[in-house]
């Protein structure tokens, strides 16, 4: 059965920058160690997965104002330069980094692969968006961020999420059932059980506190026992619940954070989208192939062009 692949574009050309030697670059001496790295990824994905629809989600802005609003420390640590209201932050990001992601979606443009962004909104909103939105094909989303693990479930359509954190070759895909077993959540709601884990829990990679003192593991303890966080806090806010006094009270001092955080936390699944195609069809050659050439000739990517269209000449038929 033919599947819908959603790429977090950001995730994996960080994870390229970072996992591809730097000495790779450009005839004209221009590193392209990201861009290789991420053009091999499609090629790997593609190869693997063998979709029939393809998206790669962008990061149109890193740091919405209104998850800000709510959680002032979302992302506050990773911001190089604060703009106008209305503007996004300027995120910090390797010198070297920046303009191979404008290299990536020139060839992305010119193959024609399909990519998705949202106005006020990250590249985890755009995935969560295609992702509830899909009734037709199952979905694997590809991304190195825990945060997507909130995305699996199994109806209408199975969502998996493809996760990169050791690395493609090494990649695991994840479901409700490795969600609710690695983390100890509900298995009936592993996704959202999740992402009410992580709220509780933290994320300092994203600048949220969490509830001081509920780690991870009493997290889990708390969503096994009462099956949501809503049904947590109702027992925390009922003096004849029979939660220990100790998460009570740890969890009514957080209450202004807990209800705050929630749509920080969780992402969008109603963005209204930006195409850069007609359609989310995975194309099974270059739109434009002189243009394609030309590219990968002056970024020194021709091999890296010649394995992702090998990859895609596999899919036809």
């Amino acid at each position: 059965m033919s599947s819908l692949v959603l790429l977090d574009g950001a995730s994996m050309w960080f994870r390229s920058y970072f996992g591809v030697p730097n000495s790779i670059t450009a005839p004209d001496g221009r590193p392209v160690n990201a861009l290789r790295g991420f053009l091999d990824a499609i090629a790997t994905v593609i190869t693997r997965e063998r979709p029939g629809r393809l998206v790669v989600c962008r990061d149109d802005d890193w740091r919405p104002q209104w998850r800000v609003d709510l959680i002032p420390s979302y992302k506050a640590h990773r911001v190089l330069e604060e703009q106008p209201a209305g503007e996004p932050d300027v995120e910090e990001v390797p010198d070297e980094l920046t303009p191979q992601v404008d290299m990536i979606f020139e060839i992305l443009d010119a193959f024609g692969i399909p990519t998705a962004g949202a106005p006020d909104c990250e590249a985890d909103d755009v995935l969560g968006t295609l992702a509830a939105r899909e009734k037709r094909d199952p979905v694997v989303v590809v991304s190195g961020d825990r945060d997507l693990l909130q995305l699996v479930r199994d109806e209408p359509v199975p969502v998996r999420v493809l996760y990169l954190g050791r690395g493609l070759a090494k990649a695991t895909k994840w479901g409700p059932q490795e969600v609710a077993e690695t983390y100890g959540v509900p298995l009936d709601r592993a996704g959202p059980a999740y992402a009410e884990l992580a709220l509780l829990r933290g994320d300092p990679s994203d600048g949220l506190p969490g509830v001081p003192g509920v780690g991870e593991k009493t997290a889990a303890t708390l969503l096994a026992q009462h099956g949501s966080l809503e049904h947590i806090l109702a027992a925390a806010k009922n003096p004849k619940s029979k939660m220990s006094k100790s998460y009570r009270t740890k969890l009514l001092a957080a209450i202004d954070y807990i209800e705050a955080a929630g749509p920080v936390v969780k992402v969008a699944t109603d963005a209204e989208l930006d195409w850069s195609t007609p359609s989310d069809v995975l194309p099974l050659a270059a739109e434009h192939p002189r243009k394609v050439a030309k590219l990968a000739e002056t970024y020194g990517v021709t091999s890296s062009i010649g394995r992702l269209q090998k990859a895609l000449d596999g899919l036809d038929g």
